[in-house]
């Protein structure tokens, strides 16, 4: 299978960085949202993504140039998708939402296109069926800044066929990642079955007052030797998106203390518009955290 026209549907925490690292990597990428307003607000994103590209990757004004050149925006989903060889689905994390967005993607995409999600928490198998090509859908997943944390996992369900499968993997290795298969469909993959409990662990220290989020970060990356704890994930991957999970959680499981970290976050930063890294504050200040500072563990 030959992928040269991209789109990636949603231009939100992920979708723009999944379409800038795509278009960083030689391929053409149309990004469509829902109204001219989100598109500016990633057009302004792009800019900003570009210098951490330069300061991570070196990359050169000529590969950024190219990068913006190879990029266009739309509001339409037909046009967005009209010579998709690939779209991939960063849209909220919201079943209701993602399975009307299928449905429509469907009317409108041509016979060649196979359809990715990105969702970090529910399963392909929840909307194969309206995709109307089941075997061409399958989900691909990133970390957060992934032009650094540059994994992405790919996982099918029971009808997806096994050629796109691996279409997908392949495709994952050009845009600079490191392809991870995932064999079983599973709520989280590999990365957040990992990374969530971890997460939801440090916010439980907090809510139940036994230590300070600061505190917890420093006992984490001084005990374990990493550059982060979890108050600083979830600053990156966005409080709510750590909202989400946790509420989601709270209200599968009646657990309560994943109901008080739910409620603790909208109450103290979600009603505050603090949303971590996108608002320049969240468990710490940005641009320059206190975690990122040598006098951070003395």
């Amino acid at each position: 299978m030959n992928f040269k026209n991209i789109t990636v549907a949603g231009s939100g925490v992920l979708g723009y960085q999944i379409a800038f690292q795509t278009a960083f990597h030689g391929f053409n990428v149309s990004v469509y949202d829902l109204n001219e307003e989100s598109l500016d607000k990633a057009k302004s994103k792009f800019a900003t993504l570009s210098e951490c590209y330069r300061k991570d990757l070196k990359a050169t004004q000529a590969q950024l140039d190219d990068t913006f050149n190879r990029i266009s925006y739309t509001s339409d989903l037909a046009a967005a998708v009209q010579d998709a060889d690939l779209l991939i689905e960063a849209v909220p994390e919201d079943p209701q939402i993602k399975t009307a967005f299928y449905q429509q993607l469907a009317k409108v995409a041509p016979e060649k296109t196979i359809f990715a999600t990105n969702s970090s928490t529910m399963l392909p198998s929840q909307f194969a069926e309206a995709t109307g090509r089941p075997e061409k859908f399958l989900a691909l997943h990133f970390a957060n800044r992934i032009w650094r944390f540059n994994t992405a996992e790919v996982m099918g369900h029971a009808s997806t066929d096994p050629a796109v499968f691996d279409a997908l993997l392949a495709f994952a290795k050009s845009i600079g990642m490191l392809p991870l298969p995932v064999y079983k469909e599973q709520p989280g993959y590999i990365l957040n079955s990992l990374l969530l409990p971890f997460v939801m662990a440090g916010l439980g220290l907090w809510a139940n007052q036994v230590a300070d989020p600061h505190v917890v970060d420093k006992t984490w990356m001084k005990a374990i030797g990493v550059p982060l704890g979890p108050f600083a994930i979830v600053d990156i991957i966005g409080i709510t998106t750590a909202y989400n999970i946790a509420k989601l959680q709270a209200d599968t499981t009646q657990n309560a203390e994943l109901a008080q970290i739910a409620a603790l976050l909208k109450s103290e930063f979600l009603d505050k518009g603090i949303l971590g890294i996108p608002t320049g504050e969240g468990f710490y200040h940005y641009p320059n955290p206190a975690y990122e500072s040598a006098e951070f563990l003395k």
